[in-house]
């Protein structure tokens, strides 16, 4: 893993023109990166059955396409996730991407900085940025994805629409 590697998770289309500008924009400032086009792939929903922490520690117990996701989140340093909105917030197919990254962290608990986190399962510092297409409701995301970044060990890149990729690719 280098410094500079990014991973682009796209939920949207990928004919999209805001999403190749974007696609464009963020790998243009990275050293190695990869594309992830999640219309191609079969995820389902995370079904809380917790196995990922209790009976097969790392590993969803669903079988689909989010595997490889999963590792491809292991290999780079930076993931931004390019996703659409849904009454301010997240839709549901960047929703499913989230809730199921919840191997990255094991069970166990501790205290930072006066508030519980999960203990990650790797000794890795993620670095996760968002870009959003439709209404959403930026303050709430940037807050949302600095809380989200953080649960996993993690720092925020921060919540941006999608015509704004040219500064998330500044922190790349």
């Amino acid at each position: 893993m280098k410094n500079g590697s990014l991973l682009v998770v796209n939920t949207l289309p990928k004919n999209d023109p805001a999403v190749q500008a974007a696609i464009g924009a963020l790998t243009a400032k990275a050293e190695t990166g990869e594309v992830m086009h999640t219309e191609d792939m079969k995820i389902q929903p995370c079904v809380g059955c917790n196995f990922c922490w209790l009976k097969t520690p790392g590993v969803c117990a669903i079988r689909d396409d989010y595997e490889a996701l999963l590792r491809a989140l292991l290999r780079y340093d930076t993931a931004v996730l390019i996703a659409g909105t849904a009454l301010g917030f997240l839709d549901h197919r960047a929703k499913h991407i989230v809730d199921r990254t919840l191997p990255l962290a094991t069970m166990y608990t501790h205290v930072v900085d006066g508030q519980m986190r999960h203990i990650p399962r790797y000794d890795k510092r993620f670095r996760f940025g968002l870009l959003y297409a439709g209404a959403g409701e930026r303050e709430y995301l940037t807050y949302w994805m600095k809380r989200f970044a953080l649960n996993l060990g993690g720092n925020s890149l921060g919540a941006f629409p999608i015509e704004e990729a040219g500064e998330v690719s500044l922190c790349v």
